[in-house]
């Protein structure tokens, strides 16, 4: 069984990983473009304003690079840090546990984005589709340089 699990482990983190990205580019979405419900409270955030529509910038970019894979542990890096900072300065100052305070989604996230920083992407990503194509070129040609002796 062990083995079986670990045949299959690149699949359930490329599954997880598009996942978590998918829901935080929908939080973005609706926070920036007013969908799925809009922003907490309705509508959506006001262009510019600090800290509310950068973070919605940060969640439908790095949600969107998460879940396709591209940039996966740099676009999860910055989605961690943002998440923690949305923690720290938005629900912990209420209550010190995330039930108390609201805060579980951005605890979920923080810790979610920092397994992808040190997992990486798993399967079906597009960093190692470009990962590959660019040294197939570089190992022909190394395998057609002729060597002088």
């Amino acid at each position: 069984m062990p083995g079986r699990l670990e045949r299959i482990q690149p699949y359930a983190l490329g599954l997880f990983r598009t996942v978590v990205g998918l829901l935080f580019a929908c939080h973005g979405a609706a926070s920036l473009f007013g969908v799925l419900g809009g922003a907490p409270g309705g509508g959506t955030v006001a262009a510019g304003t600090w800290p509310g529509w950068y973070a919605a910038v940060i969640q439908l970019v790095g949600g969107t690079l998460v879940l396709v894979g591209l940039g996966t542990r740099a676009a999860a890096l910055v989605a961690s840090g943002s998440m923690a900072y949305a923690y720290f300065t938005v629900h912990q100052p209420e209550a010190l546990w995330p039930m108390e305070n609201g805060g579980e989604a951005s605890a979920m996230f923080c810790w979610a984005f920092l397994l992808l920083v040190f997992t990486g992407p798993g399967a079906f990503a597009a960093d190692r589709l470009l990962s590959r194509r660019t040294a197939e070129p570089e190992q022909r040609g190394a395998e057609q340089t002729p060597v002088a002796a």
